[in-house]
């Protein structure tokens, strides 16, 4: 797909054609104190994959660990504000990812165990893909989780380590218990912090006290940007091929080859 505008048409549909089965219900709401915004929604399969699919109203491992990371200023072709975001791989990969994800999502992390450590080594090690993390919190209680994400990344991004990004990432992942049961509070954020590499967890308390109202806000906008783009569940991508502005799109926690494919339509189109 070349319009970069149909990207949300691309997402609320099918993946590919592949039909999308509804297997249960649940209703979730974003976990903040300064704007509680109502999500509801249904897991689905798709193609082996699975997703937590919500429509909004008013073991891991550390894979990749060896991978760069970058910051950027940059604005995407989607309109994305890359700032404060979190990215792995060289800066002028002609591949971009965008990586929607909830560090409380059981798909998320299966996806991260299974699949991104082979995505990691075939093509973002290669130079060929960089990867663009956006936390969002589809589920009470991922706030503070998704608020921790961004005081780290801004902890190391200008340091001589910003890969220590990814020791707190997997880190958490690692952690993560039955959605919505208080694993991912901020006292136990802070105490996993302890244990991660390269990352001070003072410093993350002193920013949770005094940058989360500013950081809560950026976390709506990654939301709202996300839902203008048809982003309605975790984990979805969009792969671009950043100088032609083609476009694919999948949803859930899909195998490796379901990625191969979506590239090699990149690379033939």
């Amino acid at each position: 797909m070349f319009a970069l505008d149909l990207l949300s048409l691309e997402i609320a549909g099918s993946v590919r054609g592949r039909r999308c089965e509804r297997t249960r219900v649940q209703r979730m709401s974003l976990d903040q104190p300064s704007r509680r915004a109502v999500l509801a929604g249904s897991v689905l399969t798709l193609g082996g994959g699975s997703v937590y699919y919500l429509a909004r109203s008013n073991e891991a491992t550390a894979h990749g660990a060896g991978s760069s990371f970058h910051s950027s200023t940059e604005t995407s072709a989607f309109g994305i504000d890359l700032t404060g975001k979190p990215i792995m791989g060289a800066p002028d990969a002609p591949l971009q990812m965008y990586y929607w994800t909830d560090f409380q999502c059981p798909f998320c992390e299966r996806f991260e165990r299974e699949t991104l450590p082979d995505l990691v080594s075939e093509y973002v090690e290669s130079g060929d893909l960089r990867i663009v993390f956006i936390a969002l919190p589809y589920f009470d209680g991922s706030m503070p989780a998704t608020v921790a994400s961004k005081c780290v990344w801004a902890q190391v991004r200008d340091t001589d380590t910003p890969s220590a990004y990814w020791n707190w990432h997997t880190a958490i992942f690692e952690e993560q218990g039955q959605k919505n049961s208080g694993w991912a509070s901020r006292k136990n954020l802070l105490e996993y912090t302890r244990s991660v590499d390269g990352v001070d967890a003072d410093a993350l308390e002193t920013c949770l006290d005094e940058r989360r109202s500013a950081l809560e806000a950026q976390v709506n906008a990654d939301a709202e940007k996300a839902q203008s783009l048809g982003v309605s569940g975790t984990p979805t991508f969009a792969i671009v091929d950043r100088e032609a502005g083609a476009t694919e799109t999948l949803v859930g926690a899909q195998p490796k080859k379901r990625f191969d494919e979506a590239i090699g339509r990149l690379d033939d189109a």
